[in-house]
């Protein structure tokens, strides 16, 4: 049980749903929540991203940055970073993050 309560995000038909242990006692309330975690998809990383640092300020973009997938953290997969972070979705939500990178000439190309 305590692997579905601590695991997540879960959605049932597309929306999230939040779960929480029971307790004697405990009064159920409808919440509003203005923060959700989000697993997002980071393509195209440049190898210098793909570090805890690198992936945390690059997700850090996005939202909150909470932790990495296994295969994102043990670099099994190198086409795409998993990174789950604590989206505000009070705001207006990212479809794409542009990342400039330095040359050597000291201007800045996207990647």
């Amino acid at each position: 049980m305590e692997e579905v309560i601590e695991g997540g995000p879960w959605l049932f038909q597309g929306q999230p749903i939040v779960l929480q242990r029971w307790e004697p006692g405990m009064v159920l309330r409808k919440h509003k929540h203005t923060q959700v975690p989000v697993w997002i998809r980071l393509r195209h990383l440049p190898v210098e991203f793909w570090t805890d640092d690198g992936l945390s300020t690059v997700a850090s973009g996005v939202g909150r940055p909470l932790y990495q997938d296994t295969i994102t953290r043990t670099c099994t997969r190198l086409d795409f970073a998993r990174v789950c972070v604590m989206l505000d979705i009070s705001s207006t939500l990212l479809k794409h993050l542009i990342i400039m990178m330095p040359k050597e000439d000291g201007n800045e190309v996207p990647c």
